[in-house]
């Protein structure tokens, strides 16, 4: 498989809006307080990356 530059960055962007949607959930649902806090943090990381391939996208998005 072939993956083009501009692919394999929107691909990235789904994972990581995916990993903050995962991230998000689970943080509300489990009891404890340390892997709450983590899994927010980690959202929130997520969510940083999540604009930078954004903007890759969108200058990048139809190179191939």
């Amino acid at each position: 498989m072939d993956l083009k530059t501009g692919d394999v960055i929107k691909k990235k962007l789904l994972d990581a809006q995916e990993n903050v949607r995962d991230y998000e959930m689970f943080s509300k649902k489990v009891d404890n307080e340390e892997v709450s806090s983590t899994f927010k943090k980690f959202a929130e990381e997520s969510g940083m990356h999540a604009r930078k391939l954004q903007e890759l996208v969108d200058k990048y998005g139809n190179i191939q």
